[in-house]
């Protein structure tokens, strides 16, 4: 017997997913991609080397990507 007894159905009962709002992941991404310019800015600074914001920007664009947005 499987462990999800309900189908796959979501919190009311509806068969849709508890997926994000399109706003909420846009907002997620928004706020990871400024989390990854700080953190590429703070290591270019410490570094002298100003490659590290690019790699910011994109450890920030990856993490917004695959992190899933929390409930509302």
């Amino acid at each position: 017997m499987s462990k999800n007894t309900r189908g796959g159905q979501g919190r009311n009962g509806d068969n849709k997913q508890n997926e994000p709002t399109p706003e909420a992941r846009r907002k997620q991404m928004i706020v990871a991609l400024i989390i990854g310019a700080v953190m590429g800015i703070i290591l270019s600074v410490l570094t002298q080397f100003w490659l590290w914001l690019p790699a910011g920007l994109a450890m920030g664009l990856a993490t917004g990507a695959i992190m899933k947005p929390p409930a509302e």
